[in-house]
């Protein structure tokens, strides 16, 4: 198998080998050159694996490892490293233990002293966001968010503030819901990236208000089919208005609890919570001086 200067020779190795999204000739020489040399591959779904190195002319043993067996596999396979078996992880498409199982496989070869080699490759939110058109020189990988309505809204609510470009993979029949609870927490007027099926072919990549998503994906209902990846641009920074901010805090101070004035405070100035709980209590401070 051919190697670099860093890969370890020796046998007792796993290889977190990074396959297509899609497109099959994405993956690259060095990982068809680890699957063709490792003696067991680790896969989320061994029938999806199969079809990629059927697509190579790749022999190899295939073992399972997904969410529901992964601490199973994970002794299992840390027991073929001791044997001196080189074992590949992969996952369906991408990169193996992001938002994919993978990671306990990797932490359990670790603290065994064995050899971990990244074969680096696709990996969908880092294509999305190439493609984008969103400068993004700081991002936040949020995964999937909660299936139920209630735990979508809360953890959308708590990315609000969030100075950073947000990168979200969703599934078809939840990506509206997703969307919609959006709207509500982040407005609508930040722009949102909604990337489908990237690499394949009936791949698409829209920019929008996220006020306008919902109705973009329910013109067409193919626009509702596939894998999506979402990105959500940064909230745009205000300049800080500290006068007005204290005369409003001034004004609900004088008939309210601090804590319920901090609360109105911010949601009618937008100013950050922390700030104005900190200038509520100089100013609660300074009345009682």
């Amino acid at each position: 198998m051919a190697r670099s200067e860093q890969e370890p020779a020796n046998a007792g190795t796993l290889y977190v080998v990074a396959t297509p999204l899609g497109n099959l000739r994405d993956l690259s020489a060095r990982a068809l050159d680890t699957l063709r040399g490792v003696d067991v591959i680790a896969a989320e779904d061994t029938r999806v694996t199969a079809k990629l190195l059927a697509h190579y002319g790749v022999s190899a043993q295939l073992v399972s490892v997904h969410e529901h067996n992964e601490a199973r596999r994970a002794e299992e396979i840390t027991l073929r490293l001791g044997q001196g078996k080189r074992v590949a992880l992969v996952t369906d498409a991408g990169t193996p233990g992001v938002s994919d199982p993978g990671a306990l496989v990797v932490r359990k070869a670790m603290e065994a002293g064995f050899a971990v080699v990244p074969i680096p490759g696709p990996n969908a939110a880092v294509t999305a966001l190439s493609a984008s058109g969103i400068a993004a020189a700081r991002w936040l990988f949020c995964g999937f968010l909660p299936s139920s309505a209630a735990a979508r809204r809360a953890e959308v609510e708590r990315l609000r503030d969030v100075p950073f470009a947000l990168v979200f993979y969703e599934a078809p029949h939840r990506v509206m819901a997703s969307i919609e609870a959006m709207v509500e927490a982040f407005g609508a007027a930040r722009e949102i990236v909604i990337a489908r099926e990237l690499t394949k072919r009936f791949e698409s990549i829209h920019r929008c208000r996220l006020a306008d998503a919902p109705a973009w994906l329910a013109a067409d209902p193919d626009r509702i089919r596939g894998e999506f990846v979402l990105i959500v641009a940064a909230p745009e920074e205000s300049k800080p208005d500290d006068a007005a901010h204290a005369r409003v805090l001034s004004l609900l101070l004088a008939e309210l609890p601090l804590a319920q004035a901090v609360r109105l405070a911010v949601a009618l100035t937008g100013a950050p919570r922390k700030a104005l709980y900190a200038e509520a209590l100089e100013l609660r401070g300074r009345s009682k001086s």
